[in-house]
């Protein structure tokens, strides 16, 4: 399966590569660049990271980027986005297996390995890879300590420290939350007109071996005769028993540190892990508190460890800017720029301060990062049938931690609404293309959710399947909805390909506007260079930093808005600090340049369609060269 996965990995990367795609994304290239200036830059320092995004996907790339030709051509990017894409398959296939056959885990690993969305996203130095094998990692890692927990709780059991009572006892309530649950599975999948149902051997043994008075025994295989380890020595027993309790205990005590450096680092990856995060150990804390265990030392650290990751942003943001709410309400963040961009008198953008329209507008950009335009509403209606399916069928198997998976959907409700976050669909009014790639963060939840579905049409399918049918004959009836669900997939694949992937098409829009300034003003710099070798430019770099990279010079050629007081300086005296200045109409170094213009000539002026001009200035002064 990881085979498979590479190679589609790689076929995506040489497309990207042959139609120079990598760096279409702005947000791509501004990633690159705020790795590159930590190390290359007046002041080479941490607080480089910046404030608005969060520093993880940055300090990932930070190898990566110290080789020049890797950060100007976007090849720093591919390597952690490929890699996370690698691991996000893993951690889907394997997330799959704790409940679905082989066939459909396939399917949902083929969902969502070929979407060319996200093949085309890794590719880039974006964040959306990155953060999908978080989620992914983080529901799969819950679901496996979970399970350990309940191994633990069993093996207690068996080796005597708690009674088949006690340990019937602290179950209760889930056994009866999941008693109607068994009903509808029974009535689906178990019964049949005329016929008595069987139950199996092993769950005969497991309510026998945690009867009162009964003898301490694990769950045994249904080959094996209950009889046999009843006649089995009570202290050879106990011994198994403890060694086992004590596997299971180290276990799942790795795990909850897995889970807390994931949550770290979703934390430090997106906003979005925030939110992750609280419920995540939230329902962790809940779950050791209802087993008693909740004075364990491993939590308690571990604890520490995910609650010292948002504190730490805070006090970075207090420290570096001033304002520990920078990444929230200073220039840079969304606040700032929606009120920039917004038209007075007019909402800034569909959903605005209203959560139903802005939970439409995102299940819409779902639909469409995930499916075909005509296929997006039976794609949505087949994943929440499954995942309903799996609900009732599974819960008892820990599966309510995979819907952690669909924590997107509220979050990004609130967000458009009240987050100053903006969806643009083409097919909605503003009819434009912004933030389509947010609905990739569903991908995981319609993929586990598409399993189920074709797990639930194979259980009706074994429930009227012709009698005659058994053995292979049967596995081969059965794998046939798995086999048209995979035919439909192809079919989704190539008619998105055909229709063109709509995240790409949104990064090809991004950088058509900024495409005639780095074809125009790159060149005119290089010359100006040539004439005087060394020479610093003022200039902006958070709206396009890949004029540096397309120029040829390393960023501490330039001073720009990152570089704090030396900036400061540069504005109140261009000509002193500079040898070329660069200005867009408007900006901050157009207003210094207007308010002091001694010693600078305007040299060129460069125009675009819908941008604001350009002017190269160049200084008198000896010192700039």
């Amino acid at each position: 399966m990881l085979a498979f996965c590479a190679a589609g990995s790689v076929a995506a990367i040489v497309v990207s590569w042959q139609h120079g795609a990598m760096l279409n994304y702005g947000d791509a290239v501004a990633h690159l660049h705020i790795a590159r200036r930590v190390f290359d830059s007046h002041q080479p320092r941490l607080t480089q990271l910046g404030s608005v995004w969060l520093p993880l996907p940055h300090v990932l790339l930070i190898p990566f980027v110290q080789f020049y030709s890797w950060w100007a051509s976007g090849i720093a990017g591919i390597i952690p986005s490929a890699l996370a894409y690698l691991a996000a398959c893993a951690g889907l296939y394997r997330l799959s297996r704790r409940w679905l056959p082989w066939p459909c885990a396939v399917l949902a690993l083929a969902f969502f390995a070929t979407n060319p969305n996200l093949l085309y996203l890794q590719t880039t130095a974006m964040t959306e890879p990155l953060f999908l094998c978080e989620m992914i990692w983080i529901a799969l890692w819950l679901v496996e300590w979970r399970a350990a927990l309940d191994d633990d709780l069993e093996h207690l059991s068996n080796a005597g420290f708690v009674s088949g009572h006690d340990f019937s006892r602290a179950e209760k309530a889930e056994k009866q939350r999941a008693s109607k649950a068994a009903e509808t599975l029974d009535s689906y999948s178990g019964k049949r007109q005329g016929t008595t149902s069987v139950v199996p051997q092993m769950q005969q043994n497991k309510r026998r071996a945690l009867a009162p008075g009964a003898c301490p025994l694990p769950i045994l295989p249904e080959n094996r005769p209950f009889s046999a380890a009843c006649s089995a020595p009570e202290g050879s027993q106990r011994t198994n028993a403890e060694s086992s309790l004590k596997y299971d205990r180290l276990k799942s005590g790795r795990l909850l540190w897995l889970i807390a450096a994931t949550l770290v680092a979703a934390i430090f990856t997106r906003y979005d892990g925030w939110v992750i995060a609280f419920f995540a150990w939230a329902s962790v804390g809940i779950i050791l508190a209802r087993r008693g265990a909740l004075r364990s030392c491993t939590f308690w650290l571990a604890s520490l460890l995910v609650v010292a990751a948002p504190a730490a942003w805070f006090i970075y943001n207090a420290a570096a800017f001033g304002d520990w709410l920078y990444f929230l309400r200073g220039p840079y963040s969304a606040k700032a720029i929606e009120m920039r961009t917004s038209v007075p008198g007019f909402p800034p953008h569909p959903g605005w301060h209203n959560p139903w329209v802005a939970l439409i507008f995102f299940m819409k950009a779902v639909e469409l990062d995930a499916a075909a335009a005509a296929w997006g509403n039976v794609l949505l209606a087949l994943s929440v049938l499954g995942t309903v399916w799996a609900w009732l069928t599974e819960r008892r198997r820990a599966f309510a931690w995979a819907l952690l998976l669909w924590l997107p959907v509220p979050f990004y409700a609130y967000s458009v609404a009240y987050g100053s976050v903006p969806i643009f669909l083409p097919v909605w009014w503003p009819h434009s293309w912004y933030n389509l790639r947010y609905g990739m963060e569903l991908l995981p939840a319609l993929a586990l959710g598409l399993g189920f579905a074709a797990q639930f049409i194979r259980a009706i399918m074994l429930e009227f399947k012709p009698r005659h049918l058994t053995g292979e004959r049967e596995s081969l009836w059965l794998n046939c909805a798995v086999a048209f669900l995979l035919s439909l997939n192809c079919l989704n694949l190539l008619q998105m390909l055909r229709e063109r992937p709509l995240v790409y098409v949104e990064s090809t829009k991004n950088i058509e506007s900024r495409r005639p300034y780095e074809n125009q003003i790159p060149p005119a710099l290089r010359t100006l260079l040539a004439q005087r070798p060394g020479a610093v430019i003022l200039m902006e770099t958070s709206v396009d930093p890949q004029l540096v990279a397309l120029t040829g010079i390393p960023l501490r050629q330039t001073i720009n808005e990152s570089d704090l007081e030396i900036y400061k300086a540069a504005l109140a005296a261009p000509a002193a600090h500079a040898g070329l200045v660069l200005a867009f109409d408007g900006d901050e170094i157009d207003r210094a340049v207007q308010a002091h213009p001694a010693g600078l000539t305007a040299l060129r002026r460069f125009t675009a369609a819908g941008q604001p001009s350009a002017t190269i200035y160049i200084s008198d002064s000896d010192f700039a060269q």
